[in-house]
């Protein structure tokens, strides 16, 4: 069997920190051609995301380490290493990293906008701790189709 081998794929990836966050963007626009996102995190425990929708692409969980909640349209799921979940385009969801250790877990989307967003609002790691810059997620996830909802509901 054959197995054609782009050009574009990536040899190495740069640590990046999204929201403080260790966050490597493993596939983005220029590799998959705009039809896919990878994300790799490492996140501790106790972190939850905003809760938020996608209006162009669906998104997928997968636990490497760790435990995690998903909740999608107010249906929560605990996923723990190996586990996997979907949220789908337009539905409103976020997650909770639970335990008492961090996860490592991979966000995927079926588009590159997410890893576009990402991309726009991350740092290089080693660049020094701040608070975010809230008005710039706000636009920069509009221009992304994302609509950042607030908290994640309890």
């Amino acid at each position: 069997m054959n197995i054609a081998v782009p050009t574009n794929m990536a040899s190495h990836v740069e640590e990046r920190r999204f929201l403080g966050l260790p966050t490597w963007i493993k596939g983005n626009r220029e590799i998959t051609g705009g039809h896919f996102s990878l994300i790799e995190q490492i996140i501790p425990a106790g972190f939850e995301s905003p809760w938020h929708i996608h209006h162009s692409e669906d998104e997928s969980f997968y636990v490497i380490e760790g435990q995690m909640s998903v909740i999608v349209d107010g249906n929560g799921k605990l996923l723990r290493a190996g586990d996997f979940a979907f949220g789908p385009r337009g539905i409103p969801h976020g997650f909770r990293i639970e335990g008492q250790g961090p996860a490592k877990i991979l966000l995927m989307t079926t588009g590159s906008d997410f890893a576009d967003f990402i991309a726009e609002t991350s740092v290089p790691a080693g660049t020094p701790p701040a608070a975010p810059d809230m008005a710039l997620l706000m636009s920069a996830a509009e221009r992304h189709n994302l609509a950042i909802l607030g908290p994640l509901p309890q």
